[in-house]
């Protein structure tokens, strides 16, 4: 792996932002996980801090009398409340730390959250929403219809500026770039069955044949072609436009001219051609027009219109159930923040296709998105037993488990296959360190406690300008009461990356428990410092990116993501 591609997959699946202060608004379906700061130190009373929310079900509506369950680091550290007649509940004088918040009620799906980040004397909303137990699942059975009818149906675009807040901040952070990245998967299967000259002949061999005969339709398609698919768009172009001169009702030159333009970027002249190719193309065929409207849907997405591109997306799926007419459906879906409409989607393409990896992929980064963990994490399990060479299920779930407090049930042996299959690949060994120590987390035993050390340590090997690599190690040591060397790594984590906030509220925690209160205090307010202007980077982001309303079936109300 090139360090261009390894510092891609990195800036997706390595950055860890814990939000100081934000606003929390979002209702989710189940709220997620991620990986817990130890407490800091004992509070109190005075010093402690709250955290208070609400609870509703799917048609937002409060749910009274759920049972709340709050544990903190330590086994002794767990309280629990009851929901009041309008769905509230608090706790009070509490340490800092991290937290899991555990609602259930008869008639719910239990959720779990362990994703609750509480700094000294702060006072912490969260929002949740339980499914109702008889709410059909994301999957289900295998049995599909082609025509059935989505579950949603998108009434509009807004920017998320607008929806406020969320349970938790990393998760939405984490979805983000899940979401960015399964966008940009490449397409497996060819979105269109446009013909192509697959006789070998060389360039010098096609270019003779258009300058004996310049107006020959099939000499200027087959050159045209074959620049295109050699990447020369602007060469193509003038080919294929002067063969789709000689002959407009050419289905796969003219089609072949419209990717061309959208290559070149000139999307205005490839969505006017598609247009007139649907308006006057007779007898087009339902895989052609699927075609057509999957490469509407792109160039919509590229002319920033979303809202245009779904619906290409859709009816492309309508008219020819693909597997990669699914894919760029729900891949759309997600990247505008509609995670549960692109958990359906995902979900019933699936069914559809059960050899796909990538959609599976898909299913687990939107199920991720609406806060279902667990069964996130055993959709990508699926996805890397089917292609168990394609790295990208992996990444996705080492992700995963990285912002996961506890263990993902089917990550560690996944990992392990994954490290084991690419010794040299730093990302591996630093995912699969990760998930033997959450499997070990509570159990201290000093033989896995070495492997994931040995892990970690090779991980630096191979990268030592890996800088969460040196955060994770300083952390295990942490957890096992060697500050002196967690202080030593979070130092040499901060020289590589001196704006990662994370890694000073860690040196903070680990100066304070070796005695230096100055150290530790100039470190706790340079992580405030940085998560502020990284908050401000993250907000910017999102004023940059629309999403989708919509409306879930059987509900009038328009679901804000």
């Amino acid at each position: 792996m090139s360090r261009a591609d390894r510092d891609c997959e990195r800036e997706v699946f390595c950055r860890k932002e814990i939000k100081f202060i934000f606003r929390v608004a979002l209702v989710i379906l189940v709220t997620p996980i991620f990986l817990t700061r130890p407490a800091a130190w004992a509070q109190d009373p005075s010093q402690g801090g709250q955290i208070d929310g609400m609870v509703y079900d799917s048609a937002r509506k409060p749910v009274a009398d759920a049972s709340v369950i709050l544990e903190g680091d330590g086994p002794a550290n767990r309280t629990e409340t009851k929901t009041s007649a309008d769905g509230k509940f608090v706790f009070s004088a509490l340490q800092s730390g991290g937290y899991a918040v555990t609602l259930s009620k008869s008639g719910f799906v239990t959720s779990v959250d362990n994703s609750i980040q509480l700094a000294v004397k702060e006072k912490k909303h969260c929002e949740f929403m339980l499914r109702s137990s008889g709410a059909p699942a994301a999957t289900g059975s295998n049995q599909v219809q082609l025509d059935d009818q989505p579950n949603f149906t998108v009434a509009g675009i807004t920017d998320t500026t607008g929806s406020g807040g969320h349970g938790s901040e990393t998760r939405m952070r984490t979805g983000d770039a899940l979401a960015r990245e399964m966008a940009r998967l490449e397409s497996v299967t060819p979105k269109a069955t446009a013909t192509a000259d697959n006789s070998g002949i060389p360039e010098s061999g096609l270019r003779a044949a258009l300058v004996m005969s310049p107006q020959s339709f099939e000499a200027n398609h087959k050159l045209g072609a074959f620049y295109l698919r050699g990447g020369k768009c602007a060469d193509a172009i003038p080919l294929l436009k002067a063969g789709y001169q000689l002959n407009p009702a050419n289905y796969a030159n003219a089609f072949e001219l419209a990717q061309a333009y959208k290559s070149c970027s000139q999307f205005e002249s490839a969505r006017e051609l598609v247009n007139q190719m649907l308006a006057t193309t007779k007898e087009i065929s339902k895989p052609d027009e699927a075609g057509l409207r999957q490469l509407l849907g792109d160039l919509d997405e590229k002319m920033d219109d979303p809202l245009g591109a779904v619906k290409e997306y859709e009816q492309a799926a309508g008219l020819d159930p693909s597997e990669q007419n699914y894919f760029s459906w729900g891949a759309e879906l997600l990247l505008h923040h509609a995670a549960a409409p692109a958990a359906d989607v995902f979900g019933r393409g699936s069914r559809l296709h059960p050899g796909s990896a990538r959609l599976l992929a898909g299913l687990g980064a939107a199920l991720y998105s609406t806060g279902a963990s667990e069964e996130a994490a055993r959709r990508l399990c699926e996805a890397a037993d089917l292609e168990s060479e394609n790295s990208v299920a992996y990444l996705f779930l080492g992700k995963m488990q990285e912002s996961t407090a506890g263990p993902l049930a089917c990550a560690e042996p996944r990992l392990a296959r994954f490290a084991q299959a690419e010794p040299g690949n730093a990302l591996a060994n630093y995912y699969y360190a990760l998930a033997l120590w959450k499997e070990d987390r509570g159990l201290e035993n000093p033989a896995t406690f070495s492997q994931a050390e040995s892990r970690f340590l090779k991980t630096i090997e191979i990268d030592p300008k890996f800088a969460e690599a040196y955060l994770q190690l300083g952390n295990l040591y942490l957890a096992h009461g060697s500050q002196q060397k967690a202080v030593v790594a979070y130092q040499r984590a901060i020289a590589i990356d001196p704006r990662s906030s994370d890694a000073h509220y860690r040196l903070g925690l680990a100066y304070k428990r070796v005695g230096k209160e100055a150290e530790s205090q100039k470190e706790f307010d340079r992580y405030k410092e940085l998560e502020r202007s990284e908050t401000e980077i993250v907000e910017r982001r999102r004023r940059e990116l629309r999403q989708f309303l919509f409306v879930l079936k059987d509900q009038k109300q328009v679901v804000h993501p």
